[in-house]
């Protein structure tokens, strides 16, 4: 990746540490309501990813979703106001923060039944096909789904089709607060079995956000040139519990401590000088984000609530809420 792509990437991956951070203090505020799952920590998966996707490619997250909405094009404010029940948020406050969504730009929700968009990211690439429109798409998922029965349905359908779907783990060791290595039986989760259904498997750095932008950008071109499906597993770490109901006491501190030394912000910021990008400039960057966040925290504090009229409108595609039998 040149330096001018990289710092891109280093500037989105800013902004959804920022974001991340703003849903965590308004939510200690008592102004989002419910839960939130952060995914600090596993910014450059759902950024290298992103990078290496086409505009028109189809994206399925999981509840630990907010990178991804943000990397597929959502604003900050957008998805703040979602968080905080505003009229302006990415779904008018019909989601809140495990359900995002951005159809115009790709995003096709997040989903709060564990790997229950994995067969509907297989779906959509068999309407590409249909279609003949060489679009992707890709279901991230974390490791806990690779133990039950959609994961290998999914990989299996795919695979005797030879769909143009990659489906890239989010292995962040943890499933909600159960290692995954205490109850799977391979070292790998995912890639481990993506050979079992006759695809490739790989293993990339999560944490790198130019391993998985090429490995991503590898795989869909793989998968655009009829060679169908693939599974890659990203390694990353979440910095914060599961739910902000979680303090994250399970996880050994010789853990964390060598997991936050391989940040990935940390680690872009590394590359950067070494392709001789000054100091200031990465700093504008950082700048930039704060200021972006900032003034979506002031937005949203502004923002009015939704109109209890509405409630029922977007629940059929004419945007109407007739029963239908």
């Amino acid at each position: 990746m040149e330096a001018a792509g990289l710092l891109t990437c280093y500037e989105r991956m800013a902004v959804i540490r920022r974001t991340e951070k703003a849903a965590h203090d308004l939510f200690l505020q008592g102004l989002v309501k419910g839960t939130t799952h952060l995914a600090a920590g596993q910014e450059a998966i759902a950024v290298g990813a992103s990078a290496a996707l086409r505009p028109d490619d189809y994206v399925f997250a999981t509840y630990r979703g907010h990178h991804h909405a943000l990397a597929r094009g959502a604003t900050p404010e957008e998805c703040l106001a979602e968080l905080m029940s505003r009229a302006t948020g990415l779904c008018r406050a019909k989601g809140g923060s495990m359900h995002l969504t951005k159809a115009a730009t790709g995003m096709l929700g997040s989903y709060a039944i564990v790997g229950s968009h994995l067969p509907m990211a297989v779906g959509a690439a068999w309407s590409a096909r249909l279609r003949g429109t060489e679009q992707l798409a890709v279901a991230f998922f974390g490791d806990g789904a690779t133990n039950i029965g959609a994961f290998h349905e999914s990989l299996n359908l795919a695979a005797v089709w030879r769909l143009p779907v990659l489906f890239v783990c989010e292995n962040n060791l943890y499933m909600e607060y159960t290692p995954i290595a205490d109850v799977t039986s391979v070292p790998r989760p995912a890639a481990d079995r993506a050979p079992a259904h006759g695809i490739p498997g790989e293993v990339v750095d999560g944490n790198d956000v130019e391993a998985v932008e090429e490995a991503v950008g590898r795989l869909a071109r793989r998968a655009r040139a009829g060679d169908g499906p693939a599974v890659l597993e990203a390694e990353t770490y979440r910095h914060f519990g599961h739910s902000r109901a979680d303090p994250a006491a399970y996880r050994p501190a010789e853990e964390v401590e060598r997991w936050l030394k391989h940040d990935p912000l940390d680690l872009a910021r590394g590359r950067l000088a070494e392709l001789g990008v000054e100091e200031e400039t990465v700093a504008a960057a950082d700048e930039r984000a704060r200021a972006l966040v900032e003034r979506a925290v002031e937005a949203t504090r502004a923002a009015p609530d939704p109109d209890p009229r509405e409630a029922l409108t977007d629940v059929w595609a004419d945007g109407g809420a007739a029963w239908r039998t």
